[in-house]
């Protein structure tokens, strides 16, 4: 036991699970960091399509050697409260004291449920589906993988008691409490009704019959409080107030301010996700429509299936580092003489909903080199955000505040390449570490703190006129590309599903 106490006035911690990797911050009322800890952890791949996490070994494991960690790293000082956020949606099934009965089932990553998506379209028709529950149905719905469940592991399906995802799970861990956010539950289509704020009860019930739904709550509301068992594994104060949290990226979007209508993050990583907040629903086809992380609040959200892998797989090819390539691209001029790269690299997701699309790099010559590659990629993840903003601005939603966060925002040149391919200014606050800390400010709001000037703008990207001026022709084309080989690129989806299985 460290020996802290919960104090409401006390340091908060963030906790995030990650797709990948696990961090955590210990940070003042005030938004003063003043500890971090990471921690990685495998993704497990099953099978071709599957993507998995092992609840205990993963997400607890990591949550204790990060609780550990920044305790350690308070030396005494009082803790006021805890918040944690994780991938999602996913689908951990679990018994009746909480105990997970498989691994996790992850968010759009994971792509069994491709029948189960078709049948309870038909089924509950793609235009209610839509007006009800804001989104139509994909891969990243937990709907359809309830169904895939109860099809092929009934079994499991039938010792199933509780419904949970890695913040849920941790809070039920930690409290007792079984909750799951709004933001998240409005994740789980078709199974909440968002212009109601509640679960969708009579689909719910069609989706995933005699699953106890868990409780919702706020992201900013406190779930329950440490126990004294929880308190004596993690180095935690037993007490201490434990926010509801949320999907990570929405946390990462409270880090940085983005809360009220207008405002929109733009998450560069290894996939590039967007996310603008509403003050009413506007569902599209090609986008997610939630519940905000904020009570009273919705967001559009956009996300792309790959930007930074592309960027990576670049860099593994050639064997250099980022800051040669980076150097490299920023000598080529816009239009990086004459290339055009589509990313869809691992097929699109917003606003494609294109599984079997596939990337491709048009107007290649021996004349071309790694710098213009490079910079190719940029541009052609840069087009791949203008198009979502676009799908956002026709749902009705207006892009008033871009702020940028994420690795990639180090080095100026992928946010410069957006901005001039958009047309818009982009915000970059003083940290953009990512969900972690806008744990940490959940867990403020839940205590009764209310943090300001948690985390101020450092710069501003601005569009740079004559580059935007090349950018507009070659955007046009980029939108002309997609519909004009895409049967060639699901042909060759075919044949690579069937590499695959001869591998296997």
């Amino acid at each position: 036991m460290s020996g802290l106490v919960a104090d409401p006035a006390g340091l908060l911690v963030g906790i995030d699970i990650g797709t990948s990797s696990s961090k955590g911050v210990l940070v003042t009322p005030a938004g003063e960091i003043v500890a971090r800890a990471s921690r990685a952890h495998e993704t497990s791949y099953p099978h071709p399509g599957w993507v998995e996490h092992d609840a205990e070994k993963v997400w607890w494991q990591d949550f204790l050697a990060l609780s550990r960690e920044l305790a350690d790293a308070a030396a005494g000082r009082p803790l006021g409260g805890l918040a944690v956020s994780g991938i999602g949606p996913v689908l951990l099934p679990a018994d009746a004291a909480g105990r997970p009965l498989r691994p996790a089932i992850l968010y759009g990553v994971d792509t069994r449920a491709d029948r189960e998506i078709v049948e309870l379209t038909e089924e509950l028709g793609a235009d209610a589906i839509l007006e009800r529950a804001g989104t139509a149905l994909s891969s990243q719905a937990v709907g359809p993988k309830w169904r895939w469940l109860a099809r092929h592991e009934p079994e499991v399906f039938e010792r199933t008691s509780l419904f949970l995802m890695a913040s849920s799970y941790l809070v039920h861990r930690l409290t007792g409490e079984y909750v799951l956010d709004h933001h998240s539950a409005s994740q789980c289509d078709p199974m909440y009704d968002l212009r109601a704020g509640e679960w969708a009860a009579d689909w719910a019930a069609r989706v995933a019959p005699g699953v106890e739904l868990p409780r919702l709550v706020w992201p900013t509301e406190v779930a329950g409080t440490i126990s004294a068992a929880a308190a004596a594994e993690t180095g935690l104060p037993q007490g201490l107030p434990v926010a509801g949290g949320t999907v990570d990226a929405w946390a990462e979007a409270a880090s940085v301010g983005v809360s009220e209508p207008g405002d929109t993050m733009v998450m560069y990583g290894t996939t590039m996700f967007l996310i603008q907040v509403l003050a009413d629903p506007r569902p599209h086809t090609g986008l997610w429509t939630t519940c905000g992380a904020f009570p009273g609040t919705y967001s559009l959200a956009a996300g792309m299936a790959t930007s930074g892998a592309i960027t990576d797989w670049l860099r593994k090819l050639v064997g250099g580092d980022f800051a040669d390539l980076v150097r490299q691209a920023a000598d080529v001029p816009a239009g990086s003489r004459g290339l055009l790269l589509l990313p869809y690299f691992a097929g699109e997701r917003t606003p494609l909903f294109d599984p079997d699309a596939r990337g491709m790099i048009a107007g290649l010559t021996t004349a071309h080199g790694l710098g213009e590659l490079y910079r190719a990629a940029l541009e052609g993840i840069a087009y791949g955000v203008r198009h979502n903003l676009e799908a956002m601005h026709a749902s009705g939603g207006r892009a008033q505040r871009l702020v940028a966060v994420g690795g990639g925002t180090q080095g100026g040149l992928w946010t410069q390449i957006v901005s001039d391919v958009t047309g818009a200014q982009q915000q970059v606050p003083a940290e953009t570490i990512g969900a972690a800390f806008g744990d940490a400010l959940l867990a403020a709001v839940a205590v009764g703190t209310e943090p300001r000037e948690w985390n101020p703008v450092a710069g501003t990207v601005r569009p740079d006129p004559a580059r935007a001026a090349v950018y507009e022709e070659f955007y046009a084309h980029y939108r002309s590309l997609y519909p004009s080989t895409v049967d060639t690129a699901h042909f060759l989806a075919a044949q690579q599903r069937a590499a695959d299985r001869a591998r296997a």
